[in-house]
């Protein structure tokens, strides 16, 4: 049996950046992770850093690779009626984002937890939460050797993700939960090419939604909209680069597609879901474990990273000072971000995407929304504003 102050499920950005912050604040932190580091560190997922995430990794030392390899953006650009339109988002909020991929954040944080010796505990199996309504909440799990361990804790985060233990660790009844799923997924590529535009490409077309985005100067990430239960063997990779060039043509003659050899190709569900309170007792909920949102506004990692700040000063509150108010506020907190971002997410997916079930006349009503969007610069501003990242609370 051993003992910490904050058992940490999940080394992905949520559960890494609190152990980090808290260990900064002098509160011992364990984390543990199912899967091998290797494969957190190669997992692709989010590219896209809100202006206080980048703010925040720097603040605490782990930006340095960020701001040599990652890639600032000062706009991007709505597509439809076969033209750009490009949200200046610089010159609307004074700010920008910078692509710079999920997987790159986790191996900063996991470099910088080895050079302090940090510990994190990765290939752990049979992970099970215990206690959670008492001041000595314990979490159990074998080691990757297989031996059996005991944690016990003053405080749980479960930072494991939607398909992780620890929400569904929490009594029935005890939480709500409200969740939307989409009829449409996103099919998404990693291509070895240059990207074919210096910013980011939303696409409106009436075969469906694309977007054009990259993780480097070399590497372009790209998504198609597909049928919710599309399967990804129904796409060879001919047809993947065919459908984009379709759906990103304008007839510009400075844009051309630029294709490459795929490195890798899946299939993502769309939804969004929201867990009212994302706490149970010594158990608090951060990121995906806590909520998800459609892919379409970048928000899923920059939410995690609220979540977790908010949640370091409640905790150093807690367990430094035993005082409980940040604590008991978490939750209240957090939902007021969570909700902004889940109707962000909402606005920018219904936009863009087409809906099979809709006919001309809400077809229509999202080309007017779309126009409105680009041609008055109160729209445009409230959009940047959204997407660059309002301040953490």
């Amino acid at each position: 049996m051993a003992r910490t102050q904050v058992g940490i499920v999940g080394a992905g950005p949520a559960g890494l950046l609190l152990s980090y912050l808290l260990h900064a604040e002098g509160i011992d932190a364990v984390v543990i992770e199912a899967r091998s580091r290797e494969y957190v560190e190669r997992r692709v997922r989010a590219g896209v850093c809100e202006h206080p995430t980048v703010e925040l990794l720097r603040e605490i030392g782990v930006g340095a690779r960020l701001d040599a390899e990652g890639l600032p953006h000062h706009g991007f650009s709505l597509r439809f009626d076969g033209e750009d339109h490009r949200i200046a988002l610089t010159e609307l909020t004074g700010k920008a984002i910078t692509v710079y991929g999920q997987q790159e954040i986790v191996k900063d944080l996991i470099a910088a937890h080895e050079a302090k010796g940090y510990p994190v505990e990765f290939e752990v199996s049979d992970v099970a939460l215990h206690d959670l309504d008492t001041e000595d909440p314990r979490v159990t799990y074998r080691d990757s050797a297989g031996n059996r361990r005991e944690l016990v804790c003053d405080v749980v985060a479960g930072c494991d993700g939607f398909h992780g233990i620890s929400r569904p660790s929490i009594p029935a009844g005890a939480i709500r939960t409200f969740e939307r799923e989409y009829p449409f997924a996103w099919l998404g590529v990693l291509a070895r090419t240059a990207p074919s535009h210096e910013e980011l490409i939303y696409a409106y077309h009436e075969r469906g939604f694309a977007l054009h985005s990259m993780r480097s100067p070399e590497i372009t990430r790209l998504y198609l909209q597909v049928p919710h239960d599309e399967k990804i063997d129904a796409w060879p990779d001919e047809e993947i680069w065919s459908e984009l060039a379709l759906r990103l043509e304008t007839g510009d003659e400075r844009f051309s597609l630029r294709e490459g050899p795929i490195l890798d190709k899946g299939i993502t569900p769309m939804r969004s879901f929201v867990t009212e309170p994302m706490r149970y007792g010594r158990l608090f909920l951060a990121g995906d474990a806590a909520h998800i949102v459609p892919p379409t506004g970048a928000k899923g990692m920059n939410l995690a990273v609220a979540d977790v700040t908010v949640l370091s000063r409640a905790l150093v509150e807690l367990l430094r000072y035993n005082r409980s108010g940040l604590a008991e506020s978490y939750s209240d907190t957090c939902l007021k971000r969570v909700w902004r971002a889940e109707h962000f997410s909402w606005y920018m997916t219904s936009m863009l995407h087409v809906d099979p079930a809709a006919d001309d006349f809400g077809r229509r009503l999202q080309l007017s929304q779309l126009r409105y969007t680009a041609s008055s610069r109160a729209a445009a501003t409230s959009l940047a504003e959204n997407y660059v990242g309002l301040p953490f609370a």
